[in-house]
Formats: C-alpha cells, sequence, structure tokens
C-alpha cells in the first residue's frame, strides 16, 4: 500500500514516530494550540492517521504543518466541509448510534474531558460551558444504547467525570439549576459505574450548589454521606478532598471545633507522595498548597487570624499558574482576613488583583464574592 503524504513526510524527515509526536507538541506550543493529551493517546491516532483511515482533527492539522515544514494540500488534509470530512463525521454518528463502546472509544472521550478541564482552569466556565456540554450530552447518547459490560461501566465513569466538570462550570457561572441538574447525571453515571472515589466526588460536589444557596447544613449533610458511604474503597486522596470539603461546610455554618478537625483530617488522608493527582483520579488535583489555600479559604470564613498565614503560603504556591480562578478565589479569602485584621490596604491590593482575574476567566461566582466584599 502507497504511503500517505502524512507518512512519507516523517519518513522523508527521518524521524521516529516519538520524535514526530515531540516535535507536534513542541510547535504546538509554540504556535499558542497547545495539545493537552498524552504521548500514548497521540501514538494510538498516528497510526490510523498515517494509514489514511481516519481524517487529522483539525486541531492538529497547523502543528502537522510547521513541524514538518509542508502545506495543508502537501499533507491533503481535508477541509472541514470536504466529502472526507463528512464522511468520518457520519462515521462518528454511527458509532454513536449503534454505541459501538470500547476501551479505546472511551479513552478518546476521557482525553477530550481532560482538554475541557484543563482549558477551564486557564479560560474559565463562560468559555467552555456550551462546549463541555455538547460533549456531556454526546456520553450520554452513548450510555443510553451501550450493552452491559466493563466498557460500559467505563464510559458510566467518563460521562460522571465530564458532568461534574460542567455541572462545576454552570455554578462559577451562579446557573444553580445546570449546576444542580448536571450533578444528577454525574451522580447517576457514577452509580453505574460503581466506582466508590467517583460516587463520592460528584456527591460532595453537588453539595456546593446548596452552599452558594446559603444552606450550609443541607451541603454539610450530602457531604457527610458523600464521606460515610463506602469510605474504607476510597483513594486517599479523594478521601483527603472529602475532610477538607467537610470543614469548609463546617465553616460555613460557624461550626469552629469540627472545622478544624475536619481539615485536620484532610492533612492525614493526603498521600506523602509528591504530584498532585493520580492516574485513577484525572479529575482532582490536590496537594498540600491547594490544602493550604482551602484551610486558609475556610479560617477566613470564620475570622482566624491565622487564615493569613495559610493564605500567603498557599499563594506562594499557586500565583501565576494555571489554575487562574483558584487563584481568585484565593485572593479574595486573603481580602477578607486582611479586612478583619484591620490591613485596608493590603487587602485592596488582594482584592483588585482577584477582580482581574475573575474578568479573565469570566467567573460570576468570584466576582460575586469580590462585589459582597467591598460593599
Amino acid at each position: 500500500m502507497e504511503a500517505t503524504p502524512l507518512l512519507r513526510a516523517r519518513q522523508e524527515l527521518g524521524l521516529t514516530k516519538q520524535q514526530a509526536i515531540r516535535k507536534l507538541k513542541k510547535t504546538a506550543d509554540e504556535l499558542g494550540i497547545p495539545l493537552f493529551v498524552t504521548d500514548e493517546s497521540i501514538n494510538r491516532q498516528m497510526r490510523y492517521w498515517e494509514q489514511g483511515s481516519r481524517v487529522v482533527p483539525e486541531q492538529y492539522q497547523a502543528p502537522f504543518c510547521a513541524a514538518y515544514g509542508r502545506s495543508p494540500a502537501e499533507l491533503e488534509f481535508a477541509p472541514v466541509d470536504s466529502p472526507e470530512f463528512v464522511q468520518a463525521s457520519d462515521e462518528i454518528a454511527e458509532r454513536i448510534t449503534f454505541s459501538e463502546v470500547d476501551r479505546s472509544l472511551v479513552e478518546l472521550f476521557e482525553s477530550q474531558t481532560q482538554n475541557f478541564r484543563l482549558l477551564d482552569r486557564r479560560l474559565g466556565a463562560e468559555r467552555l460551558f456550551e462546549q463541555t456540554s455538547s460533549h456531556v450530552k454526546q456520553l450520554e447518547e452513548m450510555l443510553k444504547f451501550a450493552v452491559p459490560g466493563d466498557d460500559r461501566d467505563l464510559l458510566a465513569a467518563a460521562l460522571a467525570e465530564a458532568s461534574a466538570l460542567s455541572g462545576w462550570q454552570a455554578l462559577d457561572m451562579r446557573n444553580a439549576q445546570d449546576a444542580w441538574q448536571m450533578h444528577e447525571l454525574a451522580k447517576t453515571g457514577a452509580r453505574e459505574s460503581e466506582n466508590p472515589s467517583i460516587v463520592a466526588h460528584v456527591t460532595a460536589q453537588q453539595a456546593y450548589v446548596l452552599l452558594d444557596a446559603e444552606r450550609p447544613s443541607e451541603a454539610l449533610t450530602l457531604v457527610q454521606r458523600a464521606r460515610a458511604k463506602d469510605a474504607n474503597r476510597v483513594h486517599p486522596r479523594m478521601r483527603s478532598w472529602l475532610a477538607a470539603a467537610e470543614g469548609e461546610m463546617r465553616a460555613a455554618a460557624g461550626d469552629t471545633e469540627g472545622t478544624y478537625k475536619a481539615l485536620d483530617e484532610a492533612d492525614q488522608f493526603l498521600p506523602v507522595e509528591p504530584g498532585d493527582n493520580d492516574p485513577e483520579l484525572p479529575f482532582l488535583a490536590l496537594n498540600s498548597t491547594h490544602l493550604a489555600r482551602w484551610r486558609g479559604h475556610c479560617l477566613a470564613r470564620l475570622g482566624a487570624n491565622e487564615a493569613v498565614s495559610d493564605l500567603n503560603s498557599a499563594l506562594d504556591g499557586l500565583a501565576g499558574g494555571d489554575f487562574r480562578r483558584a487563584e481568585a478565589g484565593l485572593r479574595v479569602d486573603l481580602a477578607l482576613a486582611l479586612k478583619t485584621r484591620g490591613e485596608e490596604n493590603e487587602a485592596r491590593r488582594h482584592a483588585k488583583r482577584a477582580e482581574e482575574l475573575a474578568g479573565n476567566t469570566g467567573s460570576a461566582r468570584q466576582r460575586a464574592r469580590i462585589g459582597k466584599l467591598q460593599s
């Protein structure tokens, strides 16, 4: 079989597949369109692209052209309205209709969810909610017709994770109805997946809809239920997250002693290994910096003096990174804690920076907190 232009270009450049992937990702970064996928994921797809059995997605075409020094025509990339592209879209639609679910397809969906997750941290919910919601609907439709088995369980878990992300985005936009409904869908997927860590996560995260509606006691009850169910089967990092979430609900309810107890438990459960995530928990980023931020947030709610120390410590590890919405929230907490101590000028400085970050990410939730702080 004759080599495709994409394969031929790589061979003419004398690149191995791994070298080509590294060059592709580096070029994409330089073009300002980073590819938020693993090398393994690209490697799997390149096999199909180089065989010509699948169309190269649009977001990869410019990086390939720049990396290989070829024009789109030379690599025979199909325009979006071409028969080849339409045929590929039809094939995807057919797969959804007949639900030919397999592990590789679920991995593609999870990779897409991870892309949305990483972009959400940097760009905010406002720019991504519509795309994320469409992604959730696609997963939901597939699950409706998927036959029982291990691959269906994996698809249910993927739906739970994507729905929880979309629900959190809705909450960030102060859309309580969509936030609640997305978390209900997430719980449905999580229960079918029978993954205790995912069930606990989406259940406890839904409590934030109640918390933002100023119903802290009900929010606390929901988190406690999430912590109690299958506790010994839940991943330690998730148990740490759940304990911190309970601490936040207790702080909102004014329970000082309970807040400190829950936060101490969060520290105890956090794995000692470096890093902030685990392969089995792609939706969760949690390390000592994040816990310090969380602790500071809770103590700021309680009006405790030591909140400033925890928040400054967390800011050192968070400022300027990818967690821009989180940084906005942290600076609001810091402004509140400083204002409580009478340090008005420093409080205004952090509130101003928080306002800038909230504007950049379109976070209506953080803007509302800033407005309350300034009133």
